[in-house]
Parts: C-alpha cells; sequence; structure tokens
C-alpha cells in the first residue's frame, strides 16, 4: 500500500507541474515572436509524433497506409474539411487494401 500511495504521490507531481510552472515562469506577457510561434506549434507538432507512426502500422499492409496517408495529405493540402480528409484517407485504405 505504501508503494501505491508514493507512486499516486509521484504522478500527482509530475502532471502538476508541468501545468504551474508556466503559470510561475512567465507572469508578463509573451511577447517574442519566436517563441509565441513556437509555442502554437507544439500542440500540433506532439500530436504528429504520436499518431503519425501508427499510422503504417494500423493496415498491417504497407501500401494502402501509404496510399491513405497520401489521400489525407493531398486532401489537406487542399484545406477540405476533418471530415472530408478522415473519410477520404478510410476510404482510400479501404478499396486499396483489396489490391495489395
Amino acid at each position: 500500500m505504501t508503494k501505491a500511495f508514493i507512486a499516486v504521490i509521484l504522478m500527482a507531481l509530475v502532471t502538476y507541474i508541468p501545468r504551474v510552472l508556466p503559470l510561475a515562469v512567465f507572469r508578463k506577457e509573451i511577447r517574442s515572436p519566436y517563441i509565441k510561434t513556437f509555442l502554437y506549434y507544439v500542440p500540433y507538432a506532439v500530436l504528429g509524433a504520436l499518431t503519425f507512426p501508427d499510422i503504417f502500422s494500423s493496415t498491417g499492409n504497407l501500401y494502402p497506409a501509404i496510399c491513405g496517408t497520401g489521400i489525407a495529405l493531398l486532401l489537406a493540402y487542399f484545406e477540405r474539411s476533418l471530415v472530408v480528409v478522415a473519410l477520404g484517407a478510410i476510404l482510400t485504405v479501404f478499396l486499396t487494401s483489396f489490391l495489395f
């Protein structure tokens, strides 16, 4: 029971510190355009880094995954909605899985 309690305390600290640290460090408004741009794009970069490797292992076959990713990137480049991009990628993977 003691180890579980210590684990819960450590997990609480690990999740609490990143939330409080920016408030403690950055009390004034951030004026640097470089830092503002960096902080704006960090969530997108992390999301891409977490999901992109799973794209190629989700289908069990590399070729439909590559085709689906290509169509999703193409639709996103032409600024289609998220639903259209997701459905286009899913449909492409479904259809190309019969070919490969």
